[in-house]
């Protein structure tokens, strides 16, 4: 099972959003994907494996060195990128 933080700079809009449509792919695909929310102030504390979050923000976190895979969406309510997304760090 993998763990995934969904995260935006206040952790309340959109990665609200995000959370909620990230968590209905998930369910219906089947992913072994538990997801935790939060704002960028939980990054540098989570121990899982995969971060989502909107895509500057991605940018901006891609150039920290962190350990996790970094997912950015660019449309939050866009089931299908999401579920191409989580394919893909699946199959990796």
């Amino acid at each position: 099972m993998h763990k995934a933080l969904v995260a935006c700079r206040a952790g309340v809009g959109s990665s609200l959003m995000l959370k909620i449509k990230t968590e209905q792919v998930i369910k219906e695909n089947g992913f072994p994907i538990q997801i935790e929310h939060s704002s960028l102030d939980a990054v540098p504390s989570f121990d899982g494996d995969l971060l989502i979050t909107l895509a500057d923000v991605a940018q901006e976190l891609e150039t920290q060195g962190l350990k996790q895979t970094i997912i950015g969406i660019n449309n939050i309510v866009d089931k299908v990128e999401i579920e191409s997304k989580l394919s893909g760090f699946l199959n990796n």
